[in-house]
């Protein structure tokens, strides 16, 4: 008879149903492969409780509140499971604070409070295997995993022992909704073979890639702090439409002398950026308007008392609860390097294609965009170059069920080693950047389906309409004269609608190809590397001139 029985397995499951029904399944899938297999299996099976699975909680032990452990798991060969799904921005709302500061508490210093509930897990099949308690262990987790704090498990993994085996990227069906998933496979480092996807491979990072160039060894560097930011996060309804934004800064100053333009300033998020700009607008107080100041713009601040009010009492945290009228996350660092700007280059979060526009700075980006403090052309260009582009790529991470690459800024942008770039190079770079973006323009708002329309409205000259106010008077009140492309008539509206950033580079046309390639010759000149190097080959260079930047060698870029 087999050697091998269900009472061998030993289980964690904190559900007591799903205790019992695992023993169950256990024990069938037992009775099957006897029967499959050329074994007699019995008649009557008598279905013996499987002791070993034990009905706890598989990361947290409470049996002291007051000092909360992480519980002991047994001595075994082998660790597989699927972790339960939960990202790290969830966890206080779907666990509750008590249960997540414990947590905390349990693997400080070994696990990044930003990580997704499934790295717990990873850490202690880990810390299982470098103790001698576990030969190997795999484990499934949803693709962020090799990205962000969660990548930090991975390599935790790598320093103590390594990954053997890995599917970076699967299709996978949860409770009806499809998400993307990886499986890792590690242990001590014993295994020699490597596999990764399926295919022998000589080595898997932390990313779950094999790239010549590993790198997730990438530094950050110190020029490129303080240019790349998230964009605000506004936590209610704050935004609002078209036509509402008219009617408020339409109004006559209010009873504190002041124009509603002053809090009310045009909106864009990934929608706007990958589609057709919404011409949506935002009510924004800054970061510290006193209670007092802000509802002295009457009408805005009424919308927002109807509107967000309510909803942000509910809020967990107290300063979102009484500072209502301002945004959660206002983002005061990029407010205060884009002043003076005139522009700043942005690009989506998460997008199929990952491409750079401009916005005019009175703009306000949403947090699904990252804003960049640089006017400049050449530095647009070089954004917009395939070297970053191939960069970007291998240090982003993936999202949703399109599986479009994620830009992160302190991994795709604060780690890229910009070039030393010289008046000729610069010039080149600056040129071949504006053709693209005036090719690009002309396509996506041509002259003959548009016309230019000047909305005329108060505005202050220390508002954020600075620079449209003509003739202020002695209050510092002029006539704001804001200029924008609006559709001449419906039906270039509808064929407008079609003409997206995404769509174009779905297409990429030869002269979108052509305009590319111009701006690439010139930035692979900036580098002084040929420009028909592999994207292996780019990545290899790009992460050795990485390292000697970290090292502070040279200044590679000039914030303006």
């Amino acid at each position: 008879m087999p050697q091998v029985r269900p009472t061998q397995l030993a289980g964690i499951e904190i559900n007591p149903y799903a205790q019992q029904l695992a023993q169950v399944v256990i024990w069938i899938g037992y009775i099957q492969w006897m029967h499959h297999n050329g074994f007699n299996p019995p008649r009557d099976p008598v279905l013996d409780p499987i002791e070993s699975i034990r009905c706890t909680d598989a990361i947290l032990d409470l049996n002291d509140p007051t000092q909360p452990e992480e519980p002991e798991w047994p001595e075994t060969d082998f660790i597989i499971g699927n972790p339960p799904f939960l990202g790290g921005k969830r966890l206080r709302t779907e666990l509750g604070d008590s249960y997540v500061d414990a947590v905390f508490s349990a693997y400080s210093g070994r696990v990044p409070r930003e990580a997704d509930l499934v790295a717990y897990w990873f850490e202690k099949a880990r810390d299982a295997i470098e103790r001698h308690r576990c030969r190997r262990s795999g484990l499934l987790a949803t693709q962020s995993i090799r990205a962000g704090a969660n990548r930090q498990l991975l390599e935790r993994i790598k320093e103590s022992g390594d990954i053997f085996m890995a599917w970076s990227d699967q299709p996978w069906i949860l409770d009806g909704a499809a998400v993307r998933v990886s499986m890792v496979g590690f242990d001590d480092g014993a295994e020699t073979m490597r596999v990764l996807d399926g295919n022998p491979v000589s080595s898997i990072h932390a990313n779950l890639s094999a790239a010549t160039a590993d790198v997730t060894h990438a530094k950050p560097i110190r020029d490129n702090q303080d240019i790349s930011y998230m964009g605000d996060t506004k936590g209610g309804a704050f935004d609002i439409a078209d036509a509402v934004a008219r009617e408020f800064i339409s109004q006559p100053c209010n009873p504190n002398g002041r124009p509603n333009s002053d809090v009310i300033v045009p909106w864009a998020n990934g929608q706007d950026i990958a589609g057709r700009y919404r011409r949506m607008w935002i009510i924004d107080f800054g970061v510290d308007m006193p209670l007092a100041e802000a509802a002295g713009y009457e009408g805005p601040f009424r919308h927002l008392e109807i509107n967000v009010k309510p909803e942000r009492a509910l809020n967990k945290r107290a300063s979102y609860r009484e500072r209502w009228w301002i945004h959660v996350e206002s983002r005061p660092a990029m407010r205060s390097a884009f002043t003076g700007m005139a522009r700043f280059a942005l690009t989506p979060r998460v997008a199929k294609h990952r491409y750079f526009v401009w916005l005019p700075s009175q703009t306000l980006p949403d947090s699904r965009l990252y804003a960049f403090a640089n006017e400049e052309d050449y530095f647009f260009g070089l954004l917009h170059s395939r070297l970053h582009q191939i960069w970007s790529l291998a240090t982003s991470s993936r999202h949703g069920v399109g599986n479009d690459p994620t830009y992160n800024n302190t991994t795709c942008f604060e780690t890229f080693p910009f070039p030393v770039v010289h008046d000729g190079d610069r010039s080149m770079i600056a040129t071949a950047a504006r053709e693209l973006d005036e090719f690009r323009s002309a396509w996506l708002n041509p002259l003959e389906w548009t016309r230019e329309e000047i909305l005329e409205f108060l505005g202050s000259v220390d508002g954020p309409w600075r620079r449209y106010v003509q003739h202020p008077d002695a209050r510092g009140i002029g006539t704001v004269r804001y200029p924008r492309l609006i559709p001449k008539d419906a039906e270039t509206a509808k064929q407008l609608a079609k003409r997206t950033l995404t769509n174009l580079y779905n297409e990429r046309p030869t002269w979108l190809d052509l305009a590319h390639r111009q701006l690439d010759e010139a930035v692979f000149a900036a580098y002084g590397w040929p420009s028909d190097l592999t994207d292996d080959q780019i990545l290899e260079r790009l992460l050795a001139l990485n390292l000697e930047r970290a090292a502070g060698t040279g200044s590679t870029i000039q914030k303006t």
